[in-house]
């Protein structure tokens, strides 16, 4: 097994986590080892408990692919964490650069889902235009506010982890329409720099419910995959197509004020000007964002070797 191949995939997977409209169930589906993960978290479950509870810990590892899932979780924490500062900086200095180069790798990977359906047929199309259209939508939900209550920080945990490890569906996204984005980025900031007052409030119930949204929603996918695959994928597929309307770089926020508070409602997305020469830059953003999904497809290869 190559750790640091799996390690790689987790710090992909811990990026695109951290920026909206990016998902990095979709870097883990692309890179081969998307079905591995869901089986290995499905793999928590009362025989785990048992082997742990018997001291079989050599079991209990091999069970539960324990060598996998801390390698690529590993890649994660240290991505969010050392990126979580830099990309929030990038997304307020540079929104249309950086929005470019994610959507330049969420477009290079729709091929690269599209092509593990092994067989399309007419309800394949369909479930591509049906995952297509709610990822389109998510774009047209009004973004609600921030809440601190502990319960919603629980849902909004739930709901994000389950949103990360779907393809094509993007669990910051989901936090800025949940309207707590920018409390938990600001969260795993201050956990970053020790100030664990301001954080652990937030990350800790954020935490327990991302605990239980994936445990619940393992299972569910597992069961799609085995007995659904190619209907599965086609959906996934539409999924990551349609998030890139969320995700296109050229928009301007459509803004109200609402109780002295600036609150975004939506986006207003335009055609650039081909003459401008900050429109070519993005141009160049969004070829470098599909170099780097192309270069992870090639690791994503050589799977059945490192994996």
């Amino acid at each position: 097994m190559n750790w640091l191949s799996i390690f790689l995939k987790g710090f992909a997977m811990g990026a695109a986590n951290v920026i909206p409209g990016v998902s990095g169930g979709t870097v883990a589906f692309i890179t081969g080892i998307y079905e591995r993960l869901i089986h290995a978290i499905k793999s928590f479950d009362i025989s785990a408990l048992r082997m742990l509870k018997k001291k079989r810990l050599g079991d209990f590892a091999r069970h539960v692919d324990l060598g996998f899932l801390c390698v690529l979780g590993s890649g994660v924490v240290v991505s969010v964490f050392s990126l979580a500062k830099f990309l929030e900086w990038s997304y307020q200095e540079h929104p249309v650069d950086t929005s470019g180069v994610f959507f330049g790798l969420i477009a290079l990977s729709v091929y690269s889902v599209a092509k593990m359906v092994k067989k399309w047929g007419p309800n394949c199309f369909i479930a591509l235009l049906i995952g297509c259209a709610v990822a389109v939508s998510l774009a047209f939900i009004d973004q609600a506010g921030e809440n601190k209550e502990y319960w919603y920080l629980a849902v909004c945990g739930a709901v994000a982890m389950c949103s990360m490890i779907l393809p094509g569906v993007s669990g910051s996204f989901v936090l800025i329409l949940m309207g707590n984005y920018r409390l938990i980025l600001n969260s795993v900031n201050n956990l970053r720099d020790r100030d664990f007052e301001a954080a652990l409030p937030v990350i800790i119930p954020v935490g327990i419910g991302a605990v239980i949204g994936v445990a619940l929603l393992s299972r569910f996918l597992s069961w799609l995959f085995k007995s659904y695959h190619d209907l599965t994928t086609a959906l996934i597929t539409g999924f990551v197509a349609g998030s890139l309307y969320v995700i296109w770089p050229w928009k301007d926020p459509i803004i109200t004020t609402l109780a002295g508070k600036e609150k975004v409602l939506g986006y207003e997305r335009f055609i650039p000007d081909f003459s401008a020469q900050a429109t070519w830059i993005t141009v160049g953003c969004i070829l470098v964002g599909a170099a780097v999904m192309l270069a992870m497809e090639l690791l994503g290869r050589s799977k059945n070797k490192s994996a």
